[in-house]
């Protein structure tokens, strides 16, 4: 039996249709992360033994911001260099996370102002923001400022010291959080804005980060 021209033609559009759309979202996927590096460096850090080097740091980082841009993965891996400092598991990257963030980011472009996305004890996600003067910082200088906060905090009495905050650093190593998301924006100031958030949310009042 002949088939009809038209019938045919749909058949073809069908199957290149489907080829085209099974292709795409094959490339839209994410490889899976080296199982063998991730779980030796989960390992390295749940048995506290010696320090993961931050080589090994930085290749698990790497492959859990898959697709991040230069500035992203930097953000990760100095998260996840502080983390590793108390043996918590590293964080991944996640698009949505950093979706809100450069929302946030850009809503500040303006004013470049030091300001919560969140009202103040109503937050949704972890939140970490960072403000400078000048277009240099980037975001090993936003981390570096939130990590340098352990100085205040006590482990002993779950607490900051008196006048000073703490906050920030507790959220980067606490120890439920696994996702996160970060942007940084140039303001119309010429100073930069930064912001960091986190799911699951942390700073919990009563529990320990570690």
């Amino acid at each position: 039996m002949k088939m009809k021209p038209h019938l045919l033609l749909q058949i073809l559009l069908f199957f290149l249709a489907t080829f085209t759309t099974n292709t795409l979202s094959k490339q839209q996927q994410p490889p899976s992360p080296s199982s063998s590096l991730v779980s030796q460096l989960n390992q390295q850090l749940s048995q506290k033994k010696t320090r993961p080097s931050n080589e090994t740091i930085y290749k698990v980082s790497k492959q859990l911001c898959w697709g991040c841009i230069a500035e992203s993965l930097e953000f990760l891996f100095r998260h996840n260099l502080v983390r590793a400092t108390k043996w918590e598991l590293p964080l991944m990257w996640d698009f949505q996370l950093e979706q809100y963030a450069r929302w946030w980011a850009s809503q500040r472009k303006e004013d470049c102002k030091l300001e919560h996305s969140f009202p103040e004890n109503d937050f949704k996600l972890g939140e970490n923001i960072f403000w400078g003067s000048g277009s240099d910082w980037t975001p090993s200088d936003a981390v570096k400022a939130w990590a340098d906060e352990e100085k205040y905090y006590t482990y002993a009495t779950n607490s900051c010291e008196e006048g000073e905050m703490c906050g920030h650093y507790t959220q980067i190593v606490w120890k439920t959080t696994r996702k996160i998301g970060c942007a940084r924006v140039v303001c119309d100031s010429g100073d930069v804005f930064m912001t960091c958030n986190y799911d699951p949310v942390g700073n919990y009042v009563g529990e320990r980060p570690y």
